[in-house]
């Protein structure tokens, strides 16, 4: 059980509830602020006007509800902005969103009666995940419609998927024995207004993106190691004097990975042999190309950016997001907008710009190897069958090119785009949801494109037959992903198993990095 309230939620205990079916458990202390927030709430509004209580919403609060209407307004809202469209949200980002919903209900500064969190805790442990669209939300007052069909299905209204299926919301809560939540005071308003949309598949993002910089390090170290590059570039030496910490981390775990490497070679033993400077012109490269020789400056500041946008989005998970801010403790309520998700967006577009940068390094090591008037090494295309009749890689760098492409347009900043709606109330906004929603995109794009490459690099190791003089970590790698995509000389339709590589990245993280986190945690 992973306790929800009265503790920060971190991203590895996000992970193990949506990922590992990690079940809940909600704070006793948490629930009691909760309630304590709620009784509050309910003696100050008494004869007070206060925002989404006793007035309507957003450009309509000049307007006053009526003491009988106070309740049905709740329902209104809910009803009223259950307007989305487009595809539904994938089942684990539904199960995001409502886990970073929960988690800043349980802060207790929202006045919502605890039957909120109660319900929102069996619909996350038994897996029943609401039909919420993937357009509408702005990302300012909140992911408004997104968070308006978890507020209908939370009524017991709409659909939800059960087991992969769409059913109706009260035939299933019957099922599960759920009862519906009952609007008491400020339900609907508290629910809406949240930025647990961006939030929840902002983490999603994140988690993701570690394991694309895991597969990209060791994807830059298998194609340097095939190619029998130098090992000067990632040393010690040389990027401890550039003080980025992502560079010099990423510098370390190249080191580590080809440790014990009998192809990687040292340049004092090759280019500083006495022997070599008789000659004019040098056979070898003196320098490696950029994609190969510049991996810790490039990969560096993407790891900088993750871990970045961890900080951001974990601490918005462990905010409150709501308004008005009701704070029992100080007896008052304030108003404001906690509910706009521009730390988000912006960590988001910041989180797709440089995984795009990721696939753009990932495309041009496959070109690298591709391309046999670069590296001198490899036939063309890597093609291990009868050149002219064969097609090797040919027609998957077609794929890789043009997903790399898609990519770079996607990464156009949403934070920047702001258009004023809501009669001009909400006249600056974030567009967070669609930044991370973009982000996913990019993100699964990229588990693709490097699978490519990895097929490439393994292509490529077998002509050289060189697995034995692989480092322990990379043969590892190969040994994994060859039981997956065997070796091929024959052209056929590989789509299948070129699929189920990305899918084995997206869902699996490099053992061999896992296996030295869980090192240096326990060192630690």
């Amino acid at each position: 059980m992973i306790n929800v309230g009265g503790r920060t939620l971190s991203l590895e205990d996000f992970s193990e509830i949506i990922f590992n079916n990690g079940k809940i458990n909600l704070n006793t202390l948490a629930l009691e602020k909760m309630e304590a927030g709620f009784h509050f709430l309910t003696h100050f509004s008494d004869q007070k006007l206060i925002y989404g209580i006793n007035t309507g919403f957003g450009p309509m609060a000049q307007y006053k509800v009526s003491t009988e209407n106070v309740l049905q307004l709740q329902y209104n809202l809910i009803r009223s902005h259950s307007s989305g469209s487009g595809a539904y949200l994938a089942p684990e980002l539904v199960k995001a969103l409502m886990l970073a919903r929960l988690n800043s209900l349980m802060q207790g500064y929202s006045g919502v009666h605890t039957d909120v969190a109660v319900v929102l805790k069996e619909l996350i442990n038994n897996n029943i995940t609401p039909c919420i669209f993937e357009h509408g939300g702005v990302g300012a007052s909140g992911d408004l419609i997104q968070l308006a069909h978890l507020a209908l299905v939370l009524i017991g209204e709409g659909e939800v998927i059960v087991n992969g299926q769409p059913r109706p919301t009260a035939e299933v809560l019957k099922q599960f024995n759920i009862t519906p939540l009952r609007v008491h005071i400020r339900e609907g308003l508290a629910i809406l207004n949240g930025t647990s949309a961006m939030t929840g598949i902002g983490l999603l993002n994140i988690i993701q993106a570690k394991k694309l910089l895991q597969y990209a390090v060791m994807l830059s170290a298998m194609t340097n190691e095939v190619v029998e590059a130098y090992d000067d570039h990632f040393s010690y030496e040389l990027n401890v004097v550039k003080k980025h910490r992502g560079q010099n981390n990423v510098a370390a775990m190249l080191r580590d990975v080809l440790k014990d490497s009998k192809l990687i070679r040292s340049r004092s033993e090759h280019l500083y042999n006495p022997e070599n400077i008789r000659h004019d012109v040098f056979e070898d490269k003196v320098q490696e190309y950029y994609s190969l020789r510049c991996v810790t400056q490039v990969l560096g500041p993407i790891l900088d950016t993750i871990e970045q946008a961890e900080k951001i989005v974990v601490d918005e998970l462990n905010s409150v997001n709501d308004n008005p801010v009701i704070d029992h403790e100080n007896h008052n309520i304030f108003h404001g907008g906690n509910f706009h998700g521009d730390y988000v967006s912006l960590e988001m577009d910041k989180l797709k710009t440089a995984v795009t940068k990721l696939s753009m390094l990932s495309e041009r090591q496959l070109n690298y190897l591709l391309n046999n008037k670069l590296n001198e090494k490899f036939p063309p295309f890597v093609n291990l069958g009868v050149l002219g009749l064969n097609f090797g890689m040919q027609g998957m760098q077609f794929t890789a090119t043009s997903t790399v492409a898609e990519n770079q347009t996607l990464s156009f900043p949403m934070y920047v785009h702001s258009i004023p709606n809501n009669n001009d109330n909400q006249d600056i906004v974030s567009m967070g949801c669609n930044a991370a929603l973009m982000t996913k995109k990019v993100i699964e794009n990229t588990f693709e494109v490097l699978a490519i490459q990895m097929i490439t690099v393994l292509q490529a190791i077998d002509y050289a037959e060189c697995v034995e003089k692989l480092s322990p970590a990379t043969k590892e790698m190969y040994t994994t992903v060859r039981k997956i995509f065997p070796k091929f000389i024959d052209d056929k339709p590989r789509y299948r198993e070129l699929e189920q590589v990305a899918t084995h990245f997206r869902q699996n993280p490099v053992v061999f990095f896992e296996a030295h986190l869980t090192e240096q945690a326990a060192i630690h």
